[in-house]
């Protein structure tokens, strides 16, 4: 008897749905990528790489060896710099962040390849890799704030929150509008570029060069008619990061959703309620609960806890979206997953708002521990169960090729889907889907 069977066993449950699943027949990829660094430059890098990997290996599996790259780097910070100042920390590590990151990014982008090589393309590789850079997006963030130095502060919970945002848009855009839009610069390409020089910066320089005030460089001097007095170039990269975040990507997606909900007939006030306010609160939850004067997170140097615990939850968040859509069920009920970060950021905030202390320091530790706990162990069997309802209808394996690529159940969904002018499962080149 397998892991998933006894699961559904002890929690009585046929989740995924049946309906839900049988739901995969009408499933086409579709994504743009509008980067000419993409067009011009890593797509013929990505078409090298991608022969370098045998053809026994399974594309899910070149996606999880590729997040055990940043999950490696994530260890070093915790080692070496869990107080996100780096003055004690060797200088190698950031070397390793940038080839880290890298490595992810090529692994990310050829997995898709991979599937069409091998022939087993399914939308269980968008669902595991859209997972995967669910869970990065919390990776990438803890790594550039160790390599920036930017320790407890406003800077490094506004550089976390606005990774996590980014991505959970992009997540929602794709759900209404049924493509994956990836505009002329983005994080996913650029971003990524961006960042890995910014590790390599720090593996040369050290962390401290990143606080040097730019007006004290000579030729950096003219900056200051454009920047605060005192800005340095850590301030300049997390706030040129948020910048670019409201004004290119923010606009893009909110017109994206709006547009797709008009031509659905769809109320743009219940898309919203559904999909853009649970996030927003989720974001200013998890604000007022690590930046309040009376929280452990930032005041006691608990950053990477609580950042591993709520990315956890968001990686399941993330996730539920994408298969929400993978099936054409409902939007999740987000709301509820992000209840327990209000009422902590509620609890924190306490004193300041009903002038008593509701927990102590030491409770609000054990309580960071067992969301932590809670979240793995939620998401993991989460995961366990759709991966498993998955692969039993497809008739595959989720890190393995299997022999039998098609299931008597995948048949009869494909035939449904031709009798009824579906056109069958199909998945793009991997190099248009590279989220993070």
């Amino acid at each position: 008897m397998s892991t998933a069977h006894r699961l559904r066993q002890w929690l009585d449950t046929d989740f995924p749905s049946q309906e839900g699943l049988d739901n995969l027949r009408f499933y086409k990829y579709a994504a743009v990528d509008k980067s000419y660094v993409t067009k011009y430059i890593l797509s013929h890098y990505w078409n090298w790489a991608i022969t370098l990997f045998p053809l026994w290996i399974a594309p899910n599996l070149i996606t999880l060896i590729g997040l055990f790259f940043m999950m490696f780097n994530v260890c070093l910070v915790y080692i070496y710099s869990n107080d996100f100042v780096g003055t004690e920390a060797p200088s190698w590590i950031y070397l390793s962040f940038a080839v880290g990151l890298w490595l992810y990014s090529t692994f990310d982008n050829v997995d898709g390849k991979q599937a069409r090589r091998t022939g087993t393309s399914s939308p269980l590789g968008e669902l595991f890799d859209h997972g995967c850079d669910a869970l990065n997006t919390t990776y990438v963030a803890i790594l550039q704030a160790a390599a920036l130095g930017l320790g407890h502060s406003t800077l490094t919970i506004v550089l976390f929150i606005t990774t996590m945002v980014g991505f959970y848009l992009s997540t929602a855009e794709e759900y209404y509008t049924g493509v994956l839009y990836l505009g002329y610069v983005n994080g996913p390409t650029e971003g990524i570029i961006v960042t890995c020089v910014a590790f390599l910066w720090t593996w040369l320089y050290g962390v401290a060069s990143w606080h040097i005030p730019l007006d004290s460089v000579s030729s950096l001097a003219w900056l200051a008619n454009f920047l605060p007095a005192g800005m340095t170039a850590a301030e300049v990269f997390v706030w040129g990061l948020f910048a670019f975040f409201v004004v290119t990507h923010c606009t893009v997606v909110f017109h994206s959703i709006y547009t797709a909900c008009r031509e659905k007939g769809l109320d743009i006030g219940e898309a919203a309620s559904q999909s853009i306010l649970p996030m927003a609160v989720f974001a200013a939850a998890q604000y007022y609960w690590s930046m309040s004067s009376y929280s452990i997170v930032m005041k006691d140097g608990h950053f990477f806890l609580f950042a591993l615990a709520n990315g956890t939850l968001f990686g399941w968040m993330a996730s539920s979206i994408i298969l929400a859509h993978l099936t054409r069920s409902p939007f999740p009920n987000l709301l509820a997953m992000v209840a327990p970060v209000v009422v902590m950021a509620v609890f924190v905030n306490a004193p300041a708002m009903l002038g008593v202390k509701l927990i102590s320091d030491h409770f609000e530790l054990v309580l960071l521990w067992t969301e932590l706990g809670v979240y793995v162990s939620i998401y993991g069997i989460w995961v366990i169960l759709v991966i498993d309802g998955f692969c039993r209808y497809l008739g595959i394996q989720c890190l393995v090729i299997s022999r039998n690529k098609t299931s008597p159940g995948r048949q009869d969904a494909m035939l449904n889907a031709e009798e009824q002018g579906v056109p069958p499962t199909t998945e793009t080149d991997a190099s248009q889907y590279h989220t993070f």
